[in-house]
């Protein structure tokens, strides 16, 4: 199962055409939020998304409580190819895990990857491929309205290998090792300031935890610096369910430096969660236009 799934984790990277650059002016992160973009970051440019979140979780039915924080972090990389991005996506998270249902209180402290994958996105679809929008000279408000061709979304495939240890009190008792996952992404640029993404994500495939997510972003750009974000996240396997709340902001502070500000939370004490997380995004520019 690892071998084949590792065989066309290759296949999947060098089976393409390989046209159509990608490459920004500005960093073009996938932060504030979990979602990812359909575009990749764009050949030779290499970009480090971090956060840093506290986090409060609550559940009434069992009975216990735990507080903590944790790291978020992804690596991205454009190789070879303009559409084609190879990404490292991890999660660490350190808590207190408060079990009420002892007296006295069975109190012990957690750590460990909540998730450590290694994966590559490619651009498959873009709507907007050899299209010039030009700009209508003679009325300004066309140039304004809604136009439904821009609901047509870019869409991209990713794959990825789970790298999991056993023991880990975040995940399945019985998931150690690689595990594969699978992934389409797509975005809508909805006007020139809002832009929707899609993610439909099944991870951990095979195992124990196969879960399915789904994250649906809704960003808009306030001026050329400012931009908010909201967000739903939900996650249904065996193991685990949750249905998750985002919103936040985040700064351009140069073209190649982001930093973002949020909280997650959900409707429900089963349990219930309250995150709050501070993020920052870095470009290191190697693109040459040749």
């Amino acid at each position: 199962m690892n071998r084949f799934f590792l065989f066309f984790f290759i296949v999947f990277i060098l089976k393409f055409d390989f046209g159509h650059s990608q490459y920004t002016e500005i960093i073009n992160s996938n932060r504030p939020g979990n979602s990812s973009g359909a575009f990749s970051v764009g050949k030779n440019i290499l970009q480090i998304e971090n956060g840093f979140y506290i986090t409060n979780e609550k559940h009434n039915l069992l009975n216990y409580e735990t507080k903590g924080f944790g790291l978020d972090f992804k690596l991205r990389y454009g190789l070879l190819y303009e559409k084609l991005e190879l990404i490292i996506d991890g999660v660490f998270q350190a808590d207190e895990f408060n079990d009420y249902r002892y007296n006295p209180t069975n109190t012990y402290n957690r750590k460990n990857f909540k998730k450590f994958q290694l994966g590559a996105k490619y651009l498959i679809f873009d709507p907007k491929k050899g299209l010039e929008d030009k700009p209508n000279v003679y009325s300004y408000w066309a140039n304004r309205k809604f136009n439904f061709k821009n609901l047509i979304p870019a869409i991209s495939a990713y794959i990825g290998v789970n790298f999991d240890t056993s023991n880990n009190p975040y995940t399945s008792s019985q998931i150690k090792g690689l595990s594969p996952s699978l992934a389409v992404f797509t975005q809508s640029n909805i006007t020139n300031r809002s832009v929707m993404i899609t993610n439909l994500m099944f991870e951990r495939i095979g195992t124990s935890q196969n879960d399915f997510e789904y994250i649906v972003s809704l960003t808009y750009a306030f001026n050329e610096n400012f931009i908010g974000f909201i967000e739903t996240h939900g996650i249904k396997s065996d193991f685990y369910a949750e249905n998750k709340f985002s919103f936040g902001l985040a700064h351009l502070f140069s073209d190649n430096l982001q930093i973002d500000l949020g909280t997650t939370l959900n409707f429900k004490d089963t349990p219930q969660i309250n995150y709050i997380n501070l993020g920052l995004s870095y470009r290191l520019n190697l693109y040459s236009d040749k």
